[in-house]
């Protein structure tokens, strides 16, 4: 499975983070351990919300659009 997830700041809940994984426990306890630049300044994170996908491209293709002002748009207003 593929895993698009959205990441929100504990202390700063305006600071969104997009991405995606395999291993959504994982890829966390990374970006709460600092190993992301990234995201390094707006730590600790908690997941906001994620959708798995079977197909690798479309989970490509889904982190890309909610990477764009309409994907935020869309991920605030239904995520």
């Amino acid at each position: 499975m593929y895993y698009v997830y959205i990441l929100e700041s504990v202390l700063n809940a305006h600071h969104w983070y997009v991405g995606m994984t395999t291993d959504l426990q994982r890829r966390l306890a990374e970006h709460n351990a600092g190993e992301s630049i990234h995201t390094n300044k707006f730590k600790p994170w908690r997941i906001k919300s994620y959708l798995a996908f079977t197909d690798k491209e479309k989970a490509e293709n889904f982190e890309r659009y909610l990477k764009t002002q309409s994907g935020r748009a869309f991920a605030k207003k239904y995520l």
